[in-house]
């Protein structure tokens, strides 16, 4: 819960959170800078596990069953975009992040905390040996997955990045956050 609350007060105005799962970013938004969130998820099996009521956020909310490949949204229509632990399981990546430079406002931008591939040689090998049944078991999710990398072949510019181990195994638990823009 400590990288989340990292990156998710930073979200503002008009924000898109995609893969809410089961809310579990919901009380780290500042009300004080959303005006509007619309939360989304190919799961409203998972969404329904939310614990926390919508309607005392302090700003709108709306859930949605919807994928990121195909956002219910207006061009230009979000100012933040929110993901946390989400990419590495969006299977239609290039088409998420085209949707995503579609809803986002000229001055708008990613928000992200994902984990990803390790910068240590040996924790590169574990990524690569263990995904393919990772994926399997982890409903889709990638373990090695270069996020700078897919964010500028998906036509984002990284903004400002941190990374670090969080704990847990290793191989699991290399972290990068920070924010990124549409070029």
């Amino acid at each position: 819960m400590k990288q989340r609350a990292k990156v998710v007060p930073l979200a503002k105005g008009e924000v898109l959170e995609i893969g809410v799962g089961s809310g579990l970013n919901l009380s780290f938004y500042d009300p004080r800078r959303v005006d509007h969130l619309l939360a989304i998820d190919p799961s409203k099996e998972i969404w329904n596990m939310n614990q926390i009521d919508t309607d005392s956020l302090g700003f709108g909310f709306d859930f949605e069953e919807a994928y990121a490949e195909n956002l219910p949204l207006e061009n230009n229509s979000i100012d933040s975009i929110v993901t946390t632990y989400t990419v590495c399981s969006i299977p239609k990546r290039k088409e998420a992040f085209l949707e995503m430079k579609r809803v986002l406002r000229p001055t708008g931008h990613i928000i992200f905390c994902e984990h990803g591939r390790s910068p240590e040689r040996w924790i590169k090998m574990t990524q690569d040996v263990v995904n393919p049944i990772w994926k399997i078991m982890g409903g889709g999710c990638t373990i090695n997955l270069d996020i700078p990398k897919v964010f500028e072949e998906c036509g984002f510019r990284i903004n400002q990045i941190d990374t670090m181990y969080i704990p847990g195994w290793k191989p699991a638990c290399f972290n990068y956050w920070g924010t990124a823009k549409a070029i």
